[in-house]
């Protein structure tokens, strides 16, 4: 029987952490891989300062 589940806890690495920039209409908003999101702003230089502060947050390097 095949199982998701890691042999043992804490073994599953953590998904890597990828930044994407999205427009939505009037509002840019960032969304990570790891499923982080920012609310949507009117600011683009706000949408990847808080992008980059949730990368900083996780310890990852930026891309």
């Amino acid at each position: 029987m095949h199982s998701e589940l890691p042999v043992a806890p804490g073994t599953t690495r953590m998904p890597e952490h990828r930044l994407v920039i999205s427009e939505r209409g009037s509002f840019i908003f960032a969304t990570c891989s790891c499923g982080w999101y920012s609310p949507a702003r009117r600011s683009r230089e706000l949408a990847r300062r808080e992008g980059a502060d949730h990368i900083a947050a996780s310890g990852a390097e930026p891309d």
